[in-house]
């Protein structure tokens, strides 16, 4: 293993064994980890069965833990019921500790899908963000989802680090680095990997409703373009900024039903 995957396996055997000191993890969690690092091993392996294994294991690991199914993770609630603006759905949020562990993992055991292009970022960004934010944001408030509503609340601070770091950064690892890139990869075909990870991150949001599943689908292929033309950088800063200007433009995270 390269010298920085040691260094980020430190830090981040470190930081748990500090959240595990303090509370916000259990002993229960162990299985979890053990299975990852099962995972782990077993792509890193000569043999495609064995590869294979590890990559289905690690998908069944990836949806429980975002779907926050393991035991052991005692993420902190750090906004309760806010009412962001006038006819919003109250939201809560928390600082989760298993979801992380997705990204962590690929960025360990997948260092193929680290592809850095610090000018392409720039202009992948500058050509699919501006669309993403018309179509979706345009198609959210179209169906009734959301209204101009401009805010700064006092909880923005946390919200902008918990969803560059915990949801931009790890969703995008996850759809557009590993699977996007895995499935370009492994078939050769860039436009099927972008619109199948796109899909795939639409289903990951239809506990919201057909609204939720077509708008997070159309926002996908917008961050695979930007992946397929800046890299995994501008996929992050396209998801994130679009989140940003959600939150902070329109009704956050929706209107409520009337």
């Amino acid at each position: 293993m390269p010298r920085p995957h040691w260094i980020a396996l430190l830090l981040l055997t470190l930081g748990y064994v500090l959240a595990l000191t303090y509370g916000s993890l259990t002993l229960a969690t162990l299985p979890a980890f053990l299975a990852l690092l099962v995972a782990g091993w077993l792509v890193r392996r000569p043999a495609r069965w064995q590869q294979a294994s590890g990559h289905a294991l690690f998908i069944v690991l990836a949806a429980a833990l975002a779907l926050h199914w393991l035991p052991g993770f005692l993420g902190a609630k750090v906004i309760d019921k806010a009412v962001f603006s006038e006819g919003a759905v109250p939201f809560s949020m928390y600082l989760n500790l298993d979801k992380p562990l997705i990204g962590f993992w690929i960025l360990l055991a997948c260092p193929w899908l680290l592809v850095l292009r610090a000018r392409g970022a720039l202009t992948g960004l500058a050509l699919t963000l501006p669309l993403t934010l018309v179509a979706c944001l345009g198609g959210a408030w179209a169906l009734g989802l959301v209204t101009w509503a401009p805010k700064w609340p006092d909880q923005a601070w946390v919200w902008i680090l918990n969803n560059l770091l915990l949801v931009s950064l790890t969703e995008e690892l996850l759809f557009r680095g590993y699977l996007q890139g895995g499935l370009q990869r492994l078939f050769g075909h860039p436009g099927l990997a972008l619109v199948v990870a796109a899909l795939l991150f639409g289903l990951a949001h239809l506990g919201g409703g057909w609204q939720w599943f077509y708008l997070a689908s159309l926002a996908g292929v917008g961050y695979g373009l930007a992946y397929r033309h800046g890299g995994l950088l501008a996929a992050v800063l396209c998801h994130f900024l679009f989140n940003l200007a959600h939150f902070t433009l329109f009704t956050y995270p929706m209107l409520a039903p009337s």
